[in-house]
């Protein structure tokens, strides 16, 4: 992993300075014990008792960021969701299919990747950004390891995260276990009419940015999907690629164009 720019792993806890100083190691990062360091970075990654946090210099830029998918917005999600019925159970398949394997090759703080386990997938997600990845693994991992509620620890447990650019991982993948679903929500800019971004996720667009190679996702994922491939998209928004999809699911703010390779039957 390659050093990042604007990112210091604060490290103020004295129980948590061993943890501290293997992550900073694995993402090259620098580390303090304090924020009075100069030049001031534009994040801090720190480990607090609720877990791994990302938080902006400027508290004007919105709270720490962490994962957590036994609280909040995931639990949410998980107990009104909307079931099988939801358009992304439909665009992956799962009105076909009572169980898919799904690899989401974007998988940012796997909000949707959690989504599709608490619907019954199998899902692998990927993450090139080391910092947003090292977040996911430390969500994913306190959720395995202190949840007490078997609902969610057998969602969780359909979940794995690797550190990976998902177009490099084509030489990797093993031929005779394709996903037969691969997942893609590129990050794209926001239309100045679209609604303002959640402030909790307008500091990570900036840590993130755009993926200006979307387009490139397409194919490899058309090569290495064995049913279909489905694209989350801002409602009004092109093709990825300009490539029209074989159906769309389309809701109030965002669509799923799915292109299909075979149906489940087969």
């Amino acid at each position: 992993m390659t050093n990042l720019p604007g990112v210091v792993l604060l490290a103020r806890h004295p129980h948590q300075l061993q943890a501290s100083q293997n992550l900073a190691n694995s993402l090259n990062l620098a580390i303090a014990t304090s924020e009075a360091v100069e030049p001031k970075p534009k994040f801090w990654l720190e480990f607090e008792d609720q877990g791994l946090q990302l938080r902006p210099t400027n508290a004007k830029l919105g709270a720490p960021l962490r994962v957590d998918f036994m609280a909040g917005a995931n639990d949410h999600r998980r107990k009104f969701g909307g079931g099988k019925g939801q358009d992304i159970a439909k665009a992956v398949g799962l009105n076909k299919s009572t169980s898919v394997s799904v690899l989401d090759a974007t998988a940012g703080l796997g909000r949707d990747s959690f989504v599709l386990a608490s619907l019954g997938c199998q899902v692998t997600m990927l993450e090139r950004h080391p910092v947003v990845f090292a977040l996911l693994a430390d969500g994913l991992q306190r959720a395995q390891e202190l949840s007490a509620d078997e609902d969610l620890l057998s969602i969780v447990n359909r979940m794995s995260v690797q550190f990976n650019n998902a177009t490099k991982l084509t030489s990797e993948a093993d031929p005779t276990a394709p996903p037969q679903v691969v997942y893609l929500d590129p990050m794209f800019p926001h239309s100045k009419k679209s609604a303002k971004v959640k402030k909790d996720m307008q500091f990570f667009h900036e840590l993130v940015a755009m993926d200006n190679d979307a387009d490139e996702l397409l194919p490899w994922a058309m090569a290495l999907a064995s049913h279909r491939v489905v694209v989350k998209r801002p409602r009004v928004s092109p093709f990825l690629a300009d490539k029209p999809p074989s159906l769309q699911f389309v809701g109030k703010s965002n669509r799923f164009d799915v292109y299909v390779k075979q149906g489940f039957g087969n």
